[in-house]
């Protein structure tokens, strides 16, 4: 019988602590305790993003990750939605990685990401960003091509850019941006990444928090069937990312203020129209109308299956 080879050991995993090269995208309430703790617990870095979370719910959603694995988890921050920049102090002194979106690469927040005892990642869109997350002291950055779902920071495809930055950076390097099979990871891995980044495909499983059906449009989808655009920038100026192109038609012919609700952090609380809220499990109301966020490697997103597998 034919067994599967071990997978490679980089310096991503040996930095992390993990056994698989594979980061989980943190991917605002979608990628919950369930599903953080799943890959984790199946040798990757887990990742969660409670965005807008107080500091007092942050700390009960965190100290639920850790009775959940004892393995190595991260969270995502992104920058302008942080509320309250306690909730890194919180975060560094309870997960292995704190990793930091949307911004410039700041040494002062980097290092207080380490202070509390935590590794410190950036996620950039550029050559230059890389270059600057390695100066302001981050243990690995993440490398994000166009190809990616959700918000995109940078214009340009992975590859090309990946190749670029390893070129450019000593500190470990992570693949994002269109990768959702074993040959897309072995392809960034040879390529010089020490890790791939994936997003789209883990939405897709039984431990993830998206709305049902959030999951079956990405099933049904491919890579055609995506758009980067800004037309879920309410509250969030400007931003682009990229989404189901069906969720667009339906979010421009909404006649309401309001999508719908979602419970976060157990409070119930309103769906603005074009807003950058994702559907999870707990959301109502115009469901197809929210971002239904997907990166260009849906296409390989076939069915649900657990985060392991």
């Amino acid at each position: 019988m034919a067994t599967t080879p071990p997978a490679p050991r980089t310096r991503f995993t040996e930095l992390v602590g993990c056994t698989v090269p594979v980061q989980q995208a943190g991917m605002g309430w979608v990628s919950g305790v369930d599903l953080a703790a799943a890959v984790s617990e199946a040798g990757g870095l887990g990742m969660v993003a409670f965005p807008m979370a107080t500091p007092e719910a942050l700390t009960g959603l965190l100290e639920d990750v850790r009775r959940r694995t004892t393995r190595p988890v991260g969270i995502n921050f992104i920058l302008p939605v942080l509320q309250d920049q306690a909730c890194i102090d919180i975060a560094a002194e309870r997960m292995s990685v704190v990793e930091f979106f949307w911004a410039a690469p700041s040494p002062r927040l980097v290092a207080r990401g380490k202070a509390g005892g935590a590794l410190a990642a950036w996620q950039v869109g550029s050559v230059a960003e890389a270059r600057e997350a390695a100066d302001a002291g981050c243990d690995f950055v993440v490398v994000q091509g166009a190809e990616a779902g959700g918000h995109v920071r940078g214009s340009r495809a992975m590859l090309p850019l990946l190749c670029e930055v390893v070129e450019h950076v000593d500190i470990p390097v992570v693949a994002a941006g269109g990768i959702a099979t074993a040959r897309s990871v072995a392809a960034v891995l040879a390529a010089g990444a020490d890790a791939a980044r994936i997003g789209t495909r883990f939405v897709a499983t039984t431990e993830a928090d998206a709305h049902p059906e959030y999951q079956q449009a990405l099933i049904r989808a491919d890579a055609a069937d995506t758009v980067l655009t800004t037309q879920f920038s309410a509250m969030w100026p400007d931003a682009p990312h990229r989404v189901l192109s069906a969720c667009v038609d339906r979010a421009r012919g909404l006649d309401t203020d309001v999508a719908g609700e979602i419970v976060l952090a157990g409070a119930t609380v309103p769906v603005p129209a074009s807003s950058p809220f994702c559907p999870t499990r707990t959301t109502t109301g115009q469901v197809d109308a929210m971002p239904l966020y997907a990166g260009e490697s849906v296409g390989a997103v076939t069915r649900i299956e657990p985060a392991a597998d």
